[in-house]
């Protein structure tokens, strides 16, 4: 996977899309244990679990319409709803893909909310 960025781009995007590489090389996904893969921004976050072997997401989940809370209470929230709707389609164990982020704040509480959901990992 080939970087292009443009002049613009910031040195703390960069630097995170360089660690999201970095951490593909070794995490993936097959048929018998998706990836666990957590996008956050600045209001939201996103998870996807997904087969790289097939290119199929299996379960996408996103803080979107869930307003009532925020922060790292809305992303367990989330971890827990993942992990329901992975356990409805037999899906036990996951490789959690933190795509570059640090593993604190709300991508530790969603890895938490998915363990509590019933998720291994």
């Amino acid at each position: 996977m080939k970087l292009k960025f443009s002049k613009h781009t910031s040195e703390r995007k960069v630097n995170r899309l360089k660690k999201k590489i970095r951490i593909r090389k070794t995490v993936k996904g097959t048929a018998e244990r998706p990836r666990l893969c957590v996008f956050r921004s600045g209001k939201h976050v996103y998870v996807q679990i997904i087969n790289d072997v097939d290119g199929n997401t299996l379960v996408a989940v996103s803080s979107l319409g869930k307003e009532d809370k925020s922060g790292i209470d809305m992303a367990k929230l989330v971890g827990i709803e993942a992990a329901k709707a992975a356990t409805a389609k037999n899906i036990k164990d996951v490789v959690f893909d933190r795509n570059g982020y640090l593993y604190h704040g709300r991508v530790k509480s969603l890895a938490d909310g998915a363990r509590e959901g019933g998720l291994n990992f």
